[in-house]
């Protein structure tokens, strides 16, 4: 059924997405199409907070696929994602038509042209969302912030802010986290079998101004504390006091 429901769901959003593009025009459809895949894996995303209304770039944890249907149904984010999944069958496809800046992580001398287009992708006013630790995590803990996509912010263009961001499944976190080099195939099939609903909080905290941090180590340290602070404040009862990593 749930695989029926996102079948449905690209079908509904493609032929509008492609006539908008024919057009010339930037498509309203693949935020929509996000986040009617969230609610057809059975996710119901709830907004805790207020998103920034001006130009921002999202800095949130990562713990399962289900945060970029979450958060860019919410928000219409563009995403920053490794290479590799610009190659996956249809996946690659339509994360290019919600604008999804591809970085070659391992390559070396890469990092000025990923600058490069970081901004070029900020100065179209679409909200950029990263998830800086650039893998999944098990949600009760944080793993280390890489920093060097951050220098995009130094000094920052415009009026950009950065909003952290913390993605927040409660007491189902530990159930549907993707870690521990579980293949891709078996989450995915493990997610949609799941039964019941999936409650999904995005917890917007206050945004900042990057012109306050002297470096993107410090403005990566920032974003982390705030994050994680807000990961203890919110863990279940039977997680309290687990150590943030």
């Amino acid at each position: 059924m749930r695989l029926t429901a996102l079948a449905a769901s690209l079908l509904l959003c493609l032929i509008p997405h492609l006539l908008w593009r024919a057009a010339r025009r930037r498509s309203p459809w693949p935020p929509r199409f996000l986040a009617l895949a969230a609610r057809s894996v059975g996710a119901r995303v709830r907004i805790d907070g207020h998103p920034f209304q001006g130009d921002s770039f999202i800095i949130a944890n990562h713990v399962s696929w289900v945060d970029i249907l979450a958060l860019g149904g919410a928000t219409g984010a563009a995403f920053v994602a490794h290479d590799g999944i610009a190659r996956w069958p249809v996946i690659g496809w339509l994360a290019a038509q919600n604008n999804t800046l591809f970085v070659a992580r391992e390559r070396r001398g890469a990092l000025s042209s990923q600058l490069d287009a970081l901004r070029a992708a900020l100065a179209g006013h679409q909200p950029v969302a990263l998830f800086p630790e650039g893998t999944t995590s098990d949600g009760t803990g944080l793993l280390p912030f890489k920093p060097s996509l951050l220098s995009v912010l130094l000094p920052p263009p415009r009026s950009v802010r950065i909003q952290p961001v913390h993605i927040d499944y409660g007491p189902a976190t530990a159930e549907i986290s993707w870690h521990s080099d579980e293949p891709a195939g078996a989450n995915v099939r493990r997610l949609l079998e799941r039964k019941g609903r999936l409650e999904v909080t995005l917890r917007f905290l206050e945004p900042f101004d990057p012109a306050i941090c002297p470096d993107r180590k410090a403005l990566a340290a920032t974003a982390r504390e705030r994050i994680a602070a807000s990961i203890v404040a919110h863990l279940p009862p039977f997680t309290c006091g687990a150590p943030l990593v």
